[in-house]
C-alpha cells in the first residue's frame, strides 16, 4: 500500500507522460537527452515562474532552465517543453507559497481535537496544529495519484515503525506512521512535486517525516480533506 510500489509508479508515470508528448512533439524529440525548440502552450507562464524573459518564444536558454526544473522534480520527458504537467507543478508551488503560515485559514481542519496532523490534498500541504496554534509546517507533501487516492476523513495513527520496509516490494518507508490501512506518513527520496504521486501514502521529505515522528504519537488524530489535482 501507500508508496511501497513506488518503483512501479515511476515506470507507469514515465510511460503515461511520454506517450502524449511524443505525439505532440514527434518521437525524435521525446528523447531525454534532447532539448526541444518548440514553444509550449504555457511558455509565458513558465518563463515568468523561472525568472526568464517573458516573450512567449522558446529559446535555448529557456529550454535549459525548463529542463533543469523538470529534471529536479522528476517530470518526464525532461526535454524543456513548457507543457501542462510542468506548469501544473509550478502553479501548485505558487499556491502553496501563497498559504504562508495560515494553512488552516479556511478552518477545514478541526480545531477541537487538540494536536492533529492535517493534510490538504488540494494544495498538497500538511501541517500539525494544536487547536488554533500552528505547531509545525505547512510543508509540501506527495499524496496518492489517480486510482490510488489518499482517503479523506478523520483518522488516527494506529501504528508507527521508524524503519518500515514493504514486505511485498522490499521498498523502504522510513518514519512510517500509519493512519488508514496501508496509508501512512513516511519519507521518500524523490521530489514532493514528482508526478504522478504516491500509491496512497503521504510522502514527505526526510526532514519533515522525522519532525512528524517526533511530534506525533499513536492515537493522535489525522484529518485528510480536499482533492489532489489530477484525481
Amino acid at each position: 500500500m501507500g508508496d511501497i510500489r513506488r518503483r512501479a509508479a515511476v515506470v507507469l508515470g514515465v510511460t503515461g507522460l511520454m506517450a502524449p508528448l511524443a505525439v505532440a512533439l514527434g518521437a525524435g524529440q521525446a528523447q531525454a537527452a534532447s532539448c526541444t525548440t518548440q514553444t509550449g502552450p504555457y511558455q509565458k507562464k513558465v518563463e515568468k515562474f523561472l525568472g526568464r524573459p517573458v516573450d512567449g518564444r522558446q529559446s535555448a536558454a529557456d529550454c535549459k532552465a525548463i529542463k533543469a526544473f523538470q529534471t529536479k522534480h522528476g517530470i518526464t520527458p525532461n526535454i524543456g517543453y513548457a507543457g501542462s504537467v510542468t506548469w501544473g507543478v509550478m502553479d501548485l508551488m505558487n499556491k502553496q507559497k501563497a498559504v504562508g503560515k495560515k494553512p488552516n485559514k479556511d478552518g477545514k481542519c478541526p480545531v477541537n481535537k487538540g494536536r492533529i496532523a492535517c493534510v490538504n490534498l488540494t494544495l498538497q500541504l500538511s501541517w500539525i496544529q494544536d487547536g488554533n496554534t500552528l505547531v509545525y509546517g505547512p510543508v509540501p507533501v506527495r499524496t496518492g495519484r489517480n486510482g490510488y487516492e489518499t482517503r479523506t476523513g478523520l483518522k488516527k495513527i494506529y501504528w508507527r515503525n521508524i524503519d518500515h520496509v514493504s514486505t511485498i516490494y522490499d521498498v523502504p518507508m522510513p518514519y512510517s506512521q500509519f493512519f488508514d490501512g496501508g496509508q501512512a506518513f513516511h519519507s521518500v527520496g524523490v521530489s514532493m512535486w514528482n508526478p504522478p504521486g504516491s500509491h496512497g501514502c503521504v510522502n514527505m521529505t526526510k526532514t519533515d517525516a522525522k519532525k512528524y515522528w517526533s511530534l506525533l504519537k499513536k492515537n493522535d488524530d489525522v484529518y485528510v480533506y480536499g482533492r489532489k489535482p489530477g484525481t
